[in-house]
């Protein structure tokens, strides 16, 4: 019952009541030390009340916790050194990650726990000293396999063909090599070995994403945008695409380009991951996502809908029309992937001034210009100027919730001797086996100062102020108007003084 109680009071809008009665039902805790304390008894979803603060983005709760759970180890003067306990904040040894748990929500209350000590200090340690060289070498490591796997592509097994064309739009001039020919020459067996890393990398990629989808969970797992969910699905389509480019080089089976060139693609793409360990690229990858993933996604189903319309009307204009005259609508294909060109304003209408073009063509491509591209476009545009905007005022806390991910991916994928546990055991200092952050604090008398005569003008003004109330109710009201203009003294006596402390104070700074 008390650790219901204590998990109800984290989520109360009143904190400073929450606080006072959190502190009371603790005192009455007799396992306030061992493993059946109150604090670490979790709840249906495996949160602690700790925990809990943090997934809500209860920050006030959040620092009460925290300076309930801190060591003073010594002070002198301004400066001062605090050990911040970090058993459950620290993801080394937490199979469900308060890290995590925090960029994983989708609160923007709680990313702003991330810039709160220790978790701030504690981010920052893990990411210069391990994450950011472990990030680094990962994502070079990652280019040179994409240029593996493209050269691989480009030197790919063909050959002449040896059939006649079938028609005068036929262009095709090689074939791809079956399997008994593709790997005889010496360039074949370079390329092999190249085929072989590529494959094994792919398969790489599979054994470390499939596992994190069991643990998490397929909809959280490629949902969540600071925890690169849409680079997830890409990789791992990535890996499949070559996998079954394998499968055909195996079997001999033509058209083999289909899944190399969306495997070319893809791969390429997600470089774009690696962005979000610089600060200066790392936001943009967090806008493109969400204007791919929310702006363009709804648009895309608008867009359809025109050009299924504009190019079935296309394709019946020009159907009895020679198409060696004017051959960008010979077939409902081509016509489909000529309005999509005509959409984005990537070609000019296509017209033969040599030949007389049907009437309605002109009548259909003036409506359509003044949909696509004076309306929807811009609709587009203005669509995604609005996602600019919103997450540029987000841009920091979110590139600190991707380095805060990327950290936690680190550490969970890489061996226990690549990545030590952080911090302090608490048995050098006699505080058991539970571990500790040293942060070193430095006390500015001079802002202390400066806010004891703030708070003192604040108090001045008070007074003044409640005297001439007092004044105000206990006279009748025959005298009101004398009093109000006794008030009116006292306040403007009141920022006269006020007004002169703060001149003292402005010429002393």
């Amino acid at each position: 019952i008390g650790n219901t109680v204590l998990h109800i009071l984290v989520l109360q809008p009143n904190k400073t009541f929450a606080c006072h009665m959190y502190s009371l039902i603790l005192s009455y805790d007799r396992n306030k030390e061992g493993p059946g304390s109150l604090e670490l008894i979790p709840n249906n979803e495996g949160l602690s009340p700790f925990k809990l603060a943090g997934v809500e983005g209860n920050t006030v709760m959040f620092q009460y916790l925290m300076q309930k759970r801190k060591q003073n180890l010594w002070s002198f003067g301004p400066l001062s050194t605090v050990l911040y306990d970090i058993t459950e904040i620290d993801s080394w040894a937490e199979d469900q990650s308060f890290l995590e748990l925090i960029v994983s929500t989708k609160k923007r209350e709680a990313r702003q726990i991330l810039d709160l000590t220790p978790v701030k200090e504690l981010v920052s340690l893990k990411w210069n000293m391990y994450g950011r060289p472990y990030f680094c070498f990962l994502a070079l490591f990652y280019i040179l396999y994409m240029v593996c796997f493209t050269m691989c592509c480009v030197y790919r097994p063909l050959k002449p063909r040896t059939g006649n064309r079938t028609s005068s739009r036929d262009n095709t001039v090689y074939v791809q090599k079956m399997l008994q020919e593709s790997y005889v020459a010496y360039e074949d067996e370079l390329r092999l070995v190249g085929e072989l890393i590529t494959v094994i990398g792919a398969v790489v990629i599979l054994v470390l994403e499939i596992p994190d989808i069991l643990r998490v969970g397929a909809a959280k797992y490629f949902g969540q945008t600071i925890l690169g969910g849409p680079f997830h699905i890409i990789v791992i389509t990535y890996a499949c695409m070559i996998l079954v480019t394998m499968v055909m080089r195996l079997t001999s089976t033509t058209g083999e380009v289909v899944p190399m060139s969306f495997a070319l693609v893809l791969g390429w793409c997600n470089v774009m991951y690696f962005a979000r360990g610089f600060q200066m690229l790392g936001p943009f990858t967090i806008m493109i996502q969400k204007m791919i993933f929310g702006d363009l996604m709804r648009f895309c189903w608008l867009m359809a809908v025109v050009i299924l319309g504009f190019a079935s009307a296309f394709y019946i204009i020009f159907q009895t029309e020679n198409p060696e005259n004017l051959g960008q609508f010979y077939n409902y294909p081509m016509s489909l992937f000529t309005t999509f060109e005509l959409f984005l304003t990537i070609i000019d209408g296509p017209a033969n001034y040599d030949v007389d073009l049907p009437f309605m063509y002109s009548v259909v491509y003036f409506a359509f210009a003044i949909i696509a591209t004076l309306l929807m476009l811009n609709l587009l545009i203005a669509m995604m100027g609005d996602t600019h905007w919103r997450v540029a005022h987000e841009q920091d806390e979110l590139w600190r919730a991707q380095v805060v991910a990327t950290t936690v991916m680190l550490e969970r994928k890489l061996p226990r001797c690549l990545w030590p546990r952080s911090g302090i055991c608490g048995r050098e200092f006699g505080l058991g086996d539970r571990w500790y952050l040293r942060i070193e604090d430095r006390v500015d008398p001079n802002k202390h100062k400066m806010m004891r005569y703030t708070e003192a003008f604040k108090v001045q003004d008070r007074d003044n102020y409640d005297k001439g109330s007092e004044k105000l109710e206990t006279h009748g009201d025959t005298l009101c108007k004398k009093e109000m203009s006794a008030l009116s003294l006292s306040r403007s006596t009141s920022r006269t003084s006020s007004h002169r402390g703060w001149e003292i104070l402005r010429r002393n700074t």
